[in-house]
């Protein structure tokens, strides 16, 4: 994780419980689960943001084990899809710099659905057409609810975070 001085990792960690939090207190009455978003995810996405690609890896399998014992059905397919995901964050915000609003929004979109591809795939959730109907409606609907969700969050707390948006 990136070293601040005083109070930033005390801050981080507060989003993060917050978020979790949310996950918990305020998904279940947004309405479907299939569209509302994944505060996990966006916790684990701005973790990665602030980490280095292996402490990343590291969140997200335990992001990843914490949503399979939730729903056991294909344990083990959230862990690994959890994992990728926030290695493959981590490495890209520290390839990429991006420091764009709409660069962001992306960057939880694409996070978002290919760890719902990645659990769909690992996991044998669907067969067949119910597969191409998931990731073409269902992952970018709840890719796009978790991207403002995340996008959100950044321009909340950007001065916790120390994020900054170019113009």
């Amino acid at each position: 994780m990136k070293r601040y001085r005083g109070r930033g990792p005390l801050r981080l960690a507060a989003l993060l419980l917050f978020l979790v939090t949310l996950q918990f207190a305020v998904r279940p009455f947004l309405g479907s689960a299939r569209a509302a978003p994944d505060f996990l995810l966006v916790a684990l996405l701005v973790f990665a943001i602030q980490a280095r690609p292996g402490h990343a890896a590291i969140a997200g399998f335990l992001v990843g084990f914490v949503a399979d014992a939730l729903s056991p059905a294909a344990f083990g397919a959230g862990a690994l899809a959890h994992t990728a995901v926030g290695y493959l964050a981590a490495w890209g915000k520290a390839v990429f710099f991006a420091d764009h609003l709409l660069v962001n929004a992306g960057f939880f979109f694409v996070g978002c659905w290919v760890r719902d591809a990645l659990v769909l795939l690992v996991g044998r959730h669907a067969e067949g057409s119910a597969v191409l109907w998931q990731l073409a409606f269902w992952s970018p609907l709840l890719a796009l609810t978790t991207a403002a969700t995340g996008v959100l969050v950044l321009f909340v707390f950007r001065g916790w975070l120390r994020v900054r948006f170019s113009e």
